[in-house]
């Protein structure tokens, strides 16, 4: 049977020389799979932009204000899709194909994209700009921590994963209480929670390659592991964007 705990070659008759060329080739495979990684969040989130940019496109006349401030059940058809594709996305992974995968992948950003189309009808343009730069840099230095810390962050996964559920609920209770101190914990609480989450999901996808290394998986968990990466840039961009955003004049 094989070895799922370590895929890497085993070291022939030849010793240091062989264990060496397939430590390069099992490195290079490595650097590989995660290039694909976040060429794929990354192409999502770009996705993502650009469709909110363009259906926000026009103010108070654009599709994006008439959907969004007209009412009506669009709106929440928009709002709701996303979950239910991460669901639908997280549950049936392996019932589906690769191919499906990544279908609802990039249907997941678009949808996405017009959901997060009313920040431009609510924040100033250089609020968003500064929001997604300060975020992508801290992205940046997060999940390079996260890839190579020899510090093993799994424990910090299940009280991070409880403080987002506990995050959801303050902000459930905040849509009644209106409060604006509530919100501005709520924030600064998930700019931490999703910061310490791109560490750890980082390292996940790191550590998930030596369990589907030369299987069809691959691409699978590749386009799993964008997904995961993609949620943490976005939440934490939009956390940002609470915190320090101004409105539009």
């Amino acid at each position: 049977m094989a070895n799922w705990s370590d895929p890497r070659p085993r070291a022939a008759p030849f010793g240091a020389t062989a264990t060496t060329t397939g430590s390069a080739a099992y490195d290079a495979g490595l650097r590989s799979y995660m290039l694909s990684v976040y060429n794929y969040m990354g192409s999502g989130v770009l996705l993502t932009g650009i469709v909110a940019l363009l259906f926000a496109w026009g103010g108070a006349s654009s599709p994006a204000a008439q959907v969004f401030m007209g009412g009506g059940p669009l709106k929440y058809v928009i709002m709701f899709a996303p979950l239910a594709i991460v669901f639908g996305m997280s549950f049936g992974q392996n019932r589906m194909s690769t191919a499906t995968l990544q279908m609802l992948f990039w249907g997941f950003a678009i949808l996405m994209g017009l959901s997060l189309s009313t920040i431009f009808l609510v924040y100033s343009g250089t609020s968003i700009a500064s929001a997604f730069f300060a975020t992508a840099a801290g992205f940046a230095g997060l999940s390079l921590y996260g890839y190579t810390t020899k510090r093993d962050l799994s424990a910090f996964g299940t009280f991070l994963i409880i403080g987002v559920v506990g995050l959801l609920v303050a902000s459930i209770i905040n849509i009644f209480l209106q409060s604006g101190v509530m919100q501005l914990v709520i924030s600064g609480v998930g700019v931490l929670l999703f910061a310490g989450l791109t560490a750890y999901d980082t390292q996940r996808t790191k550590s998930l390659y030596m369990q589907v290394a030369g299987t069809d998986m691959v691409g699978k968990v590749v386009i799993m592991s964008a997904l995961s990466l993609y949620l943490d840039f976005i939440n934490m961009f939009m956390f940002v964007l609470r915190l320090f955003g101004s409105s539009r004049n």
